[in-house]
């Protein structure tokens, strides 16, 4: 349904991505890979919001590479920049949804799942003009993205079962942010970390991933519309 393309970092340089579009004027959606990189997965995901009526884009952070592997997602993503994939790629990916939005103007959210959840937060902090963000199980650094700065509307989605994003991290984030005004809308599931891949057998969990895809769907249309 959707294709690659190049769309403008806002250092001037290029970045590719994956787009599938609903059509000019409609609302957007950046699309923030796992540590895996930008795999069917995550396009079929791009093509599902295009479905929905979002114009998404699923910037590719790792240059084309793509593993099965975990040691080799491990090293790929630990040698992500990550300042410069938040501050260019999505950046970048959020300015090009906003100008099909209609006049540069559009409404664009982030969303991700693992490290683009990270990175969602990160975004929500640091990019500007984004309306919304949706996180799947991940958080950043505090150092890097704190949660209690997010000012936008925010929804998150965690796992009971995650030793990786722990629940007791889902919980920090939102103390921080109740603490700082800003209460996220915030879901636990009784599931393991990537719950929400249909790729992964060995933790799709159906009836989770289709309440929480309902729950994304229902968010984003009250705040971008």
């Amino acid at each position: 349904m959707g294709q690659m393309i190049d769309f403008k970092r806002p250092d001037g340089s290029s970045c590719k991505g994956y787009l599938a579009g609903a059509g000019q004027g409609r609302p957007g959606v950046v699309v923030i890979q796992e540590w895996w990189g930008l795999n069917d997965q995550i396009c079929g995901i791009v093509d599902r919001f295009a479905r929905a009526g979002y114009n998404a884009l699923a910037p590719d952070l790792f240059q084309g590479r793509v593993t099965q592997q975990p040691d080799e997602a491990s090293h790929l993503m630990n040698g992500l920049d990550f300042p410069g994939a938040t501050h260019q790629d999505i950046r970048g990916a959020v300015d090009h949804l906003r100008g099909m939005g209609g006049n540069g103007s559009g409404k664009v959210a982030a969303m991700g799942f693992c490290m683009g959840g990270a990175l969602t937060i990160a975004a929500a902090v640091h990019v500007p003009n984004l309306a919304a963000g949706v996180c799947f199980y991940g958080i950043p650094p505090k150092e890097f993205a704190d949660p209690a700065q997010i000012r936008i509307p925010f929804q998150a989605h965690f796992a009971s079962k995650d030793d990786w994003c722990t629940p007791a991290a889902a919980d920090a984030l939102e103390a921080a942010m109740r603490a700082a005004g800003n209460p996220p809308e915030l879901y636990r599931y009784t599931a393991d970390h990537a719950f929400f891949n249909e790729r992964r057998g060995e933790v799709y969990d159906a009836a989770c991933a289709n309440q929480a895809w309902d729950r994304t769907i229902a968010f984003l249309a009250r705040h971008l519309s």
